[in-house]
């Protein structure tokens, strides 16, 4: 996860001086651009990714007037308007997912992979996970990623798509049930995630 602040203070405090201050806003993404650009590599491959957070730092930068300033966090924000940026390329997305099933390569960690049994295993799971992930509905799939992925909470995955707290837990909950199955009833959110999910 990255840093919310540092020298410059916390992301609300950079937004509010990047109003007087353009160039401020550097430090913004400094702090989340590659978190950002991780994430929308992994759910749309290396060709879309960087326009996608390119477009998504513009966006944000472009739109700084009406952040909550009240909001020290920027991640949340950040997630929302990548979110909404890639629900241009849900075919990309579905395309990626296919790609994994297939191959079993992710496009994030495929070149750190050692190549052992216990990768091997992985790999199959990953193909797996990639077909289920490509046959949930939109919304469920961002809220689900969001999570897993991207490492937010469910009230930070609330902030970031616009939904309440409830739907965001609705839509984890139907997604790990419709993966459950599809994986032969082994955790999905062990598979999608490497580490612990939090709400």
């Amino acid at each position: 996860m990255s840093e919310t602040s540092g020298p410059e203070g916390d992301d609300a405090s950079v937004i509010a001086r990047s109003l007087h201050e353009p160039e401020a806003f550097a430090e913004v993404f400094r702090r989340h651009a590659p978190d950002i650009t991780r994430y929308v590599t992994r759910r749309l491959g290396e060709d879309a990714a960087d326009d996608v957070a390119a477009e998504t730092f513009l966006a944000a930068f472009r739109q700084r007037d009406s952040y909550d300033l009240a909001r020290p966090n920027a991640r949340p924000w950040l997630y929302g308007i990548a979110t909404n940026l890639m629900s241009r390329h849900v075919r990309t997305e579905v395309r990626q997912l296919r790609v994994v099933e297939r191959t079993g390569a992710d496009p994030v960690t495929a070149s750190f992979a050692e190549r052992s049994d216990e990768r091997v295993s992985a790999e199959a799971a990953r193909r797996s996970l990639a077909g289920a992930l490509a046959a949930l509905p939109e919304g469920q799939r961002d809220t689900l990623l969001l999570v897993a992925w991207a490492g937010l909470s469910y009230p930070e995955t609330a902030e970031a798509l616009g939904v309440r707290l409830g739907t965001v837990r609705s839509r984890v909950n139907r997604a790990r049930l419709k993966l459950r199955k599809a994986l032969g009833e082994l955790d999905p959110m062990a598979t999608v995630s490497e580490e612990p999910v939090y709400e």
